[in-house]
Parts: structure tokens; C-alpha cells; sequence
């Protein structure tokens, strides 16, 4: 099994619509996650940590499916395997749960990873 710094690219899934207390939370909490793994040396994208703030600062609905989903869908075609963080509410995303098909419809690898210890599983 392939280590997480061995992959080009990690396409990093985390809830963000559900996650408690609200969206601004999802994106900080994704954030400190991501550069904790940045820091490891994993090549990892996070459409939380990368589209939240464009929608929040340009004027977009951060909700919006429709616009955000063929978005992700060409960054999860570039990535090597789907790192899915088990932060709360990760078992009821829709987006997650999403992600987590097209990783599985393009027999891509998928980790899970718990987000206090970054131990993978």
C-alpha cells in the first residue's frame, strides 16, 4: 500500500454544509488539517480550504452544487487517491459521500484519516 507522500496528488474530502457549528468553521478546521499534512510533505488539495474563500470573497454560493461539482469533479480526475478526514459530520455529507463514489467508480485508492492524530486507516 502506497504511503500518502508517495501520491502526486491527494484529493482531501471534508464535511463543510453539516459540519458544527457552520461552514466558517468547516473551512478553518480544514485548513489547519491540510497544513498539518502539507507540513508532513503530502501533496494534498482541499476544495473546502481552496473554493471557500473564493466563494466567500467573490460573491458565490458556496452551496451550490451545481457550480461546485463539475469543479471538483476535474481536480478528483488529476488526483491519485481521495484521503477522506474523519471529521464530524464526514458520515452524513452528501459532498463526502459524493467524493467518495467517484473514487470508487474510477478505482481510485481511498484513505481515511482521523484529523487529531493524522493516523490513516
Amino acid at each position: 500500500m502506497k504511503q500518502l507522500i508517495d501520491y502526486d496528488l491527494i484529493y482531501a474530502a471534508t464535511p463543510y454544509s453539516k459540519y458544527p457549528p457552520n461552514i466558517e468553521q468547516a473551512f478553518i478546521d480544514a485548513c489547519r488539517i491540510m497544513a498539518r499534512l502539507v507540513a508532513l510533505g503530502i501533496k494534498v488539495y482541499s476544495p473546502i480550504a481552496h473554493t471557500h474563500p473564493i466563494a466567500i470573497h467573490g460573491g458565490l454560493n458556496p452551496l451550490d452544487h451545481n457550480l461546485w461539482i463539475p469543479f471538483d469533479h476535474a481536480i478528483m480526475g488529476k488526483s491519485d487517491a481521495l484521503l477522506v478526514v474523519k471529521m464530524r459530520g464526514w458520515d452524513i455529507s452528501y459532498g463526502v459521500g459524493e467524493e467518495i463514489k467517484f473514487f470508487q467508480k474510477h478505482n481510485k485508492p481511498i484513505h481515511y484519516i482521523t484529523p487529531d492524530t493524522l493516523v490513516v486507516t
